[in-house]
C-alpha cells in the first residue's frame, strides 16, 4: 500500500502552474521533493530578489517556451527579455562549420575520427562535470553503450578504465571536447545528455535527437521539455524510479533503437529535431526574437 501511494504522488499531475504544461510531480526540479528541497530556501530567496531587478533576461528562445515566457511578463513588473540560445554559435559561424559542414583541418583527434565515421552514425555522450549516476549505474550505461554496437564519442573525466576494455573502434574517448561543435559534425546522429541548460540548448541549436540523463536541479524539467513537450528526445532512464538500477541490457535496447537510422520512429525524432533547430537559428538572425530583444534590452540600459 505504502510503495502504492508513493508511486501514484510521483505521478500525479500539476496542472495550475501558469505557463507550464501539465507535469508530474517526478518531472518537476527536484528542489520541490526529497532531499532536494534542502536548497529550495536558495530558490525563493532568489525569485524574491528578482522583484528588485530592472529587467530579466533567459537564456531561453522565445519560441521554445512562449508560453511560460507570457505567463512570466504578465506576472512580473519589469520587461522579460529571452536572449537565447546563449551559445557560442558564432564560433561555428567564424570557422565556416555553420549548418554542420566541418572544418578537416582541425587539430583535434576526436574530429578526426569523426570524420572517418559514417553520417549520422555517432552517438555523443556526456554527462556534465558537476554530478553523475552512481557507480553502479554507470556500469551498466557503459556495458549498455559497448553491447549496443553503436558507435559513440564519450566525454569522461577522470578514471576511464571501465570504459576502454571492449570499445574497439566503435568509441573514441575524450576528456574534453568542443561540445557544439561536435553536436553539429555531420557524423553525429544522437545527443546522450544529463540535460543541463547550455547542452539542452545546444542540442537544439545543432538538431541532434537526444536520450536524456537528469540527474539533479532543472535536469528533471528540461528532460521533460526535450521529450513530452518538444518531441525531439526519449528518456534513457526514468525519474520515477531513481533508486532502481537501469540495466545494461535496456539501455543497449533503446540505445540501438534510438540510433536506427531506418526506424519510423527515430526519421519522426529526426525531423523535430530540424523543425527546432531552424526555429532556434531563426530566433538570432536579424530582426528574430532574440536579435530583437538584445537590442531592446541595450536600449533599456544605456
Amino acid at each position: 500500500m505504502a510503495i502504492s501511494l508513493l508511486i501514484w504522488i510521483w505521478v500525479t499531475q500539476v496542472d495550475y502552474i501558469p505557463g507550464l504544461p501539465p507535469t508530474t510531480i517526478a518531472d518537476l526540479p527536484t528542489f520541490f521533493h526529497g532531499a532536494g528541497r534542502e536548497l529550495l530556501h536558495r530558490v525563493l530567496e532568489a525569485i524574491s530578489n528578482a522583484n528588485k531587478a530592472q529587467c530579466l533576461l533567459f537564456t531561453s528562445v522565445h519560441e521554445l517556451e512562449e508560453a511560460a515566457i507570457h505567463a512570466l511578463t504578465a506576472k512580473l513588473p519589469m520587461p522579460v527579455y529571452p536572449i537565447g540560445p546563449m551559445i557560442p554559435y558564432f564560433n561555428l559561424q567564424s570557422n565556416g562549420i555553420c549548418g554542420g559542414i566541418t572544418n578537416s583541418d582541425d587539430d583535434n583527434s576526436y574530429f578526426q575520427w569523426l570524420d572517418s565515421q559514417p553520417r549520422e552514425s555517432v552517438l555523443y555522450i556526456s554527462q556534465g562535470s558537476f554530478l553523475s549516476v552512481s557507480s553502479a549505474q554507470m556500469d551498466e550505461i557503459v556495458a549498455g553503450i559497448k553491447d549496443s554496437g553503436v558507435r559513440f564519442l564519450w566525454v569522461t573525466r577522470g578514471d576511464c578504465s571501465r570504459f576502454r576494455d571492449g570499445i574497439g573502434e566503435f568509441g573514441c574517448l575524450v576528456p574534453w571536447c568542443d561540445q557544439l561543435k561536435v553536436l553539429c559534425h555531420p557524423s553525429v546522429g544522437g545527443f546522450w545528455t544529463h540535460c543541463g541548460w547550455n547542452s539542452t540548448c545546444e542540442g537544439v541549436y545543432a538538431g541532434v535527437p537526444m536520450l536524456t540523463c537528469p540527474i539533479f536541479w532543472d535536469q528533471v524539467l528540461n528532460s521533460k521539455l526535450i521529450v513530452s513537450d518538444w518531441k525531439m528526445g526519449w528518456r534513457a532512464m526514468n525519474n520515477d524510479h531513481k533508486e532502481t538500477l537501469v540495466t545494461r541490457h535496456e539501455i543497449a535496447q533503446i540505445v540501438k533503437k534510438f540510433m536506427d537510422s531506418k526506424a519510423d520512429e527515430r526519421k519522426e525524432l529526426v525531423n523535430r529535431a530540424k523543425s527546432l533547430q531552424e526555429i532556434c537559428r531563426k530566433a538570432i538572425e536579424k530582426g528574430g526574437s532574440a536579435a530583437s530583444n538584445l537590442a531592446d534590452f541595450l536600449r533599456e540600459i544605456l
